[in-house]
């Protein structure tokens, strides 16, 4: 694989990744909307995990990006 292949991949892996921890949170948001209060705690704590693999992922391929930084804002 050439190098410019390499930074592809490395980019689409990042971008997965910050795709996904943005649907967690529309998963969250929704859910409270829904529910009116918010999601339960053991579907807090799943998504917590789940954003934790996103972001070592994210962090393996673009170091310092930004991403866990935005994630922690998130409410």
């Amino acid at each position: 694989m050439d190098p410019e292949e390499k930074v592809m991949l490395a980019d689409l892996i990042w971008l997965n990744a910050v795709i996904a921890t943005e649907l967690l949170q529309i998963t969250e948001n929704t859910s409270a909307i829904l529910r009116k209060e918010p999601p339960p705690p053991s579907c807090l704590e799943d998504h917590r995990r789940l954003r934790g693999v996103a972001i070592a992922i994210a962090e393996r391929y673009h170091p310092g990006s930004g991403l866990k930084d935005h994630l922690m804002g998130h409410q």
